[in-house]
């Protein structure tokens, strides 16, 4: 008997708990999402994989017309979605020192692969950025875009091969974009010459499989990393993140013994690591290092591998879609794709026929594409971290420190109010 009161008394209190948990933002007086699941919170349908976590909170967002903020739930963690543009705004530059952190996942005792420049926090995360801002000057850049330019070469080498000269034939072009893009990372980042055209089934491209649990991860690693750095703690590891490191091991030992220069940012990131920094010198990609500098050297090859795992996970999604949905788009619009086809044969015309740096700065009209693109098919969210309690301006509304933000691109950027469809002559 005395058991069963006790069970009943510690549900009673375990229920409580979670009802004062999922009624924050109501005790606060807070417009708050109408959708609330426990445990999930907001993110039900993106933690069982039924949709993404960006398109999750682009719901969320439509839940909540006319509403500057409302407040949300990452699983059991209360959060703010952030709906007006203003606001968005002052909390990403006029008020950057609330926000300065992303406040997800990082724990660089236990998993320095985790401590990117993404990732880190504070003073670690201003200290790198800086060391990491001169390799993407633009003379870096242009010295890098022979390599992009050869597999872009290797992409219209397949492309013939499966095209046919008449008739037609279908083709995966999202798989084409994502192959053109895994490419280009595991030459440039990863030093790695991997032609998947030629060879799909290489071990690089086989490394970057999603599993089923991505989604679940994903939203673990951006709002709640209490439990990721539980399970680190009982020997959950990255074994993608880890893989990559021996490849990035492997190349910089083989660099450093041949006396071998490339020009690409795994030589800038080994440059870094044996000198302190980052030449600002667009011509020098050497990496030897100079005992007589005095510079204080603090990046490892743990440091390599988790920026190199960002910059993939960065760059090969956001390149491969960005580049697919421009071709759609295009597609649809005879009009806007024989503009787009003329300024490139009239800017090759004037470079020789040559595709250079030079030449992709002065097509305008392809760059306006893209980034109609990127509005409409955005990176799904930002993300922050308040550093420290925050009064919402024009209001009496208290954002505690340690809060997670969210801003959601995609509801932003689809927004009428915002934006308006263009005619196909602007």
């Amino acid at each position: 008997m005395i058991e069963l009161i006790v069970f009943i008394q510690l549900a009673a209190f375990i229920y409580w708990l979670i009802r004062q948990q999922y009624s924050y933002w109501i005790r606060r007086n807070f417009p708050c999402d109408t959708e609330i699941h426990i445990p999930y919170g907001t993110l039900k349908a993106a933690v069982r994989g039924e949709k993404s976590m960006g398109v999750v909170l682009y719901d969320a967002y439509l839940r909540s017309p006319n509403l500057p903020f409302v407040g949300i739930y990452f699983l059991y963690h209360p959060g703010i979605m952030i709906r007006d543009p203003e606001l968005a705004r002052r909390i990403l530059k006029q008020d950057f020192n609330s926000f300065h952190d992303r406040g997800i996942y990082v724990n660089e005792k236990r998993d320095p692969l985790s401590g990117n420049v993404f990732s880190l926090r504070g003073q670690k995360w201003r200290s790198l950025r800086q060391k990491l801002t001169p390799s993407f000057s633009s003379g870096k850049l242009k010295a890098m875009f022979c390599t992009s330019d050869d597999i872009g070469n290797k992409m219209i080498d397949y492309m013939n091969k499966v095209l046919p000269e008449k008739d037609y034939a279908e083709i995966d072009l999202k798989n084409i974009c994502v192959t053109y893009a895994i490419d280009i990372t595991g030459s440039v980042i990863f030093g790695l010459d991997i032609n998947s055209f030629e060879n799909p089934e290489n071990k690089f491209r086989s490394l970057m499989h999603i599993s089923r649990h991505s989604n679940l991860i994903g939203v673990l690693i951006f709002f709640c990393p209490f439990f990721l750095n539980i399970m680190t703690r009982f020997g959950f590891k990255n074994k993608k993140a880890i893989r990559l490191r021996e490849i990035m091991k492997n190349t910089i030992e083989y660099r450093e013994k041949n006396n071998v220069i490339r020009k690409d940012m795994l030589q800038l990131m080994m440059q870094l690591k044996n000198t302190g920094k980052i030449n600002v010198n667009d011509d020098n990609f050497s990496a030897k290092p100079n005992t007589a500098n005095g510079e204080h050297k603090e990046f490892t090859l743990d440091g390599i591998a988790a920026q190199g795992y960002l910059f993939y996970i960065a760059g090969q999604e956001t390149t491969s879609s960005t580049a697919a949905f421009t071709i759609f788009e295009l597609a649809q619009n005879a009009e806007l794709l024989a503009r787009g086809q003329k300024e490139i044969d009239e800017v090759l015309q004037r470079h020789g026929g040559e595709l250079t740096f030079d030449a992709l700065s002065e097509m305008t009209f392809l760059e306006s594409c893209l980034q109609e693109s990127n509005r409409k098919y955005p990176v799904p969210f930002l993300n922050r971290e308040c550093t420290q309690t925050y009064i919402i301006p024009g209001t009496n509304h208290i954002i505690e420190k340690d809060t997670p933000i969210v801003i959601s691109l995609l509801g932003l950027n689809r927004n009428p109010q915002y934006f308006t469809p263009s005619s196909p002559n602007k």
